[in-house]
Formats: structure tokens, sequence, C-alpha cells
């Protein structure tokens, strides 16, 4: 069974807000009691938060479907339902998260470091929040709305100050082994090395991380091999060491072609060539490696880097290395401190912005769409067998400008309007002032009384016109 995961598809799922309630006050003696309908909880989020001692994601491999608590539905006598109980999914420190198809949605690194990656739905008002001078009694609430699904990737590269680089067997895990106290598998096969192993080395007053991670093979930025499981795990790394085996005796290989081949895999893989590199020629506890390191030092010198003859075994030359890191580090953790920190952008949006827009609908002949977050929230949130509700929210959309901006647009009375997944045929007597009527009715989309409520709105109209002094 697997101990070691790095990489895992996570199914999320937000909680529910709860529905508002409709509820009208009874008690004896008081048959107006009023509207007391009370809120629906809202849904809990769903949250990913960064733990130092987590290092695996095996947990999200064995349940990658995770779901919030959903928000209780309101009740009477103004009673609130409970909000639904927020999901948090504790992460290792180093963990990407990204869509399917690869875009990068946030980078955790650090204790506590935390993501949204699903909001909870927003409760449903009752019909006591509903109520105004012109709806006393509301006959109807809002519906809870529907918590965010996703599906994410969560894909986690190692957070170490020093990655060692090197064919398999080349004797990465010995060097790690004997300059900390990490304990990896050791053996004398390819990929003994499954997983990446972290170490913490100490040289003189610094003290940093060390990751030992597979072994690379040509063509392992394609994908051979372990190839990316690899690759990943060294992106963070501030310092490369190139591990080499000068006592192989593979035939075609010797430390100049395998370091060559090392740098080709780093290039191909990419953002990887402003890192500072060492080379460590290792086993040299061997004669021949000893000679053939010897031999070799002068050439990879003069290409500028520095050089280390090292044994795992007789640990001779690590203390000079394990310095040598350290102060590569040190250069490294001061050049971040003196990058300037990004500067954070305000885009508050425009003064002139009505917070949605009116598109020609393609699918549509002579149909339009309304996109924006706020007339999309109210459609969700409306109980579409409920006429008062109806007429409710065809108030919401005129109070917006809704009305006015497809009048603009060019649409014709009957046309077809789509917002979110809703699609009507407009008619903008709808949007007129409220005709007072039976609670759970709207008499604007009753056609059989259409005719009396236009005589009403009429009168109240001519009511509010100031009289004739002649």
């Amino acid at each position: 069974m697997a101990s070691f995961v790095d990489r895992v598809v996570l199914h999320i799922a937000a909680g529910n807000g709860g529905h508002g309630c409709a509820s009208v006050h009874r008690e004896k003696f008081k048959p107006l009691g009023g509207p007391d309908g009370g809120d629906g909880g809202h849904g809990g989020d769903v949250l990913l938060v960064v733990d130092p001692g987590v290092h695996t994601l095996l947990d999200f491999h064995h349940h990658p479907h995770q779901t919030a608590g959903s928000g209780r539905p309101g009740q009477g006598s103004n009673r609130s339902g409970a909000s639904g109980a927020s999901l948090r999914l504790i992460v290792p420190d180093g963990t990407v998260v990204s869509t399917p198809d690869g875009h990068a949605l946030a980078d955790l690194t650090g204790p506590g470091a935390s993501y949204l990656a699903a909001r909870g739905g927003r409760g449903g008002l009752g019909n006591a929040a509903l109520a105004s001078a012109r709806r006393k009694a509301p006959g109807f609430a809002l519906l809870g709305e529907p918590g965010e699904e996703a599906d994410v990737v969560l894909e986690l590269k190692s957070v170490a100050d020093v990655g060692l680089v090197g064919f398999p067997s080349a004797g990465k895990s010995s060097l790690i082994s004997v300059v900390s106290a990490a304990r990896p598998k050791i053996a004398d096969y390819p990929f003994t090395t499954l997983i990446p192993n972290l170490g913490v080395v100490r040289a003189g007053d610094t003290v940093f991380t060390m990751a030992d991670v597979p072994g690379l093979i040509p063509g392992a930025s394609q994908g051979k091999g372990l190839g990316l499981e690899f690759l990943r795990h060294i992106e963070r790394c501030a310092v490369l060491v190139h591990v080499i085996d000068c006592a192989t005796l593979e035939p075609g290989r010797d430390p100049v072609s395998d370091l060559d081949a090392l740098e080709h895999e780093l290039a191909e893989y990419g953002e990887l060539a402003d890192r500072p590199r060492l080379v460590v020629l290792n086993k040299v506890d061997v004669p021949e490696a000893r000679e053939l390191a010897e031999l070799v030092r002068p050439d990879l010198e003069e290409r500028g880097l520095p050089v280390f003859a090292v044994s795992a075994v007789s640990r001779e030359g690590l203390p000079a290395l394990t310095y040598a890191l350290g102060a590569a580090v040190g250069r490294a953790r001061a050049a971040a401190a003196a990058l300037i920190p990004p500067r954070i952008v305000l885009q508050p949006p425009a003064v002139d912005d009505a917070g949605f827009r009116v598109l020609p609908d393609e699918d549509s002949d002579g149909g339009y769409v309304v996109a924006g977050e706020r007339p999309e929230r109210w459609i969700r949130q409306t109980d579409f067998s409920n006429d008062e509700a109806v007429g409710y929210l065809a108030d919401r959309l005129a109070r917006l400008g809704v009305e006015q901006a497809l009048a603009a647009a060019g649409a014709q009375p009957g046309c077809p309007v789509t917002i979110g997944d809703v699609t009507f045929d407009w008619q903008p007597a709808a949007a007129m002032d409220l005709v007072p009527g039976h609670r759970g009715s709207d008499a604007r989309l009753d056609t059989a009384s259409r005719p009396r409520a236009d005589e009403r709105l009429a009168a109240k109209r001519a009511r509010r016109q100031p009289s004739d002094p002649t």
C-alpha cells in the first residue's frame, strides 16, 4: 500500500445555504400577527490549510470526495437556521492548488497558509426580513444558494534549501544519511529512492534542509523513469548539488557525460537555470574512483563549478561540503530577502459599473443574456412556483436597472431573456408598481386579473398627481 502520495485530484463541494421560512405569527386574539419566518443558515466553506506536521497527500488519495456542511432552513417565530460547518483540509507545506487543465490557483507555503477552495452558499432570507412598507406580509421566502463545487489538483513540491540531483545509485541517499538525521532506504539497485527524503543539516550557525529525490535518467523531463515526479521536487530548492558516481561500471558513462546529461534534463524542464550549482564527486573511497575524480576535476572547475570529492562511507570531504552548502544557502537567503515585495494593486469597480451586462444571445434569435453576479444569485434564490416571489424578483431586477438596460439594448416585449440557467419571455409590464394582492400571488403575473390591476394602478397614479388649482 502506498505510504507517500504527492499528487491527487480532489472533488470538493461547499455546503448549501438553508432556505428561508415563510411564516405568519399566529396567536390567540392576534389574527394579524405579521410575518415571522427566519433566515436560512449559510453553507460551510472548504478551506485548504498548511500544517508542517503533514508530509503527504495520502489521506486525500483514499478519500478524494470532501463535502462541507449545509445550512439549516429557517423556522417560524423568527428562528434562523444554523450555519453549516466549514471543512478544513490539512495539506503539507509546498502544496500547489490548480485546476484540472493546469491553471494555478494557489501556492501554499508556510505554516498556516490557507486557500478558500469552495465558498458555501448563502442562506435565504425569511419573509420577516423581506417585509417592507409596500409588501407588509410576504407570502414567500428566498431559497438558499447552492454551494460551490470544484475539482482541484493538489500537487506537492518539496520545500528544501538544497536539492541532490543525480543518476540512480549515485549515492544521494547515502550522502543525506551521513550529513543529517534522515534515514532513507539505501540499496545497490536503481530507483531505491521512490519518495523525497528531507534532512536537516547544520553547518556552523547555518541550518538548512536537504532533499534527496528519486534518481534522474535521460528523458526524465519527458516523463521517463520517475520523470516529473523527480523534477517537481527540486523547483523550490535554492541550491542544486550534482552528485556524480565516480565508481560506476556502466559502459559509456563518465563524470563529465553524467553532468552534461543532468544539465540537459534540467534545461528541458525549465525554470532552473538561475540556481547555483555544486558538483560532488562521490565514492572516492574506491581507488579507481579517486583517480577518475582527480582527472576530471580541472575540466569541471573550468566551467566555474565548485567541485568536492567526498565519500559517504569514509566521510571524507563532508565537512568542507556542508560548509560550502551553508554559505551558498546563506547567499540565496540574503538575495531573497533583498527582493522588493510585490506591490498589491487594488482595482475598485468603476463608478458607472452596474454590476451586470446585457449581451445578445448567440443561441437564440433576438434573445439576450443578462450576465452578472447579483442577478444570477437572485435567480438561484427565487422560488418560481410562487408568483409573489417572481414579482419580487422582477422588482429587484428593475431597481438594479436590468429593465432599462434591456430596453436600451433593443429588447422587444416577448423576446427570450436568459439569466443564469433560467430563460423567460421579457414583459416590461411585470416591473410596474406593485399592486397589493393575496399572499403568494402577484396580480401583474395573472392575465385574468391584469385589467383590474391596471385600473387600480391607474387610480393609484392619479392620486399621486397634484391637483389642478383651476
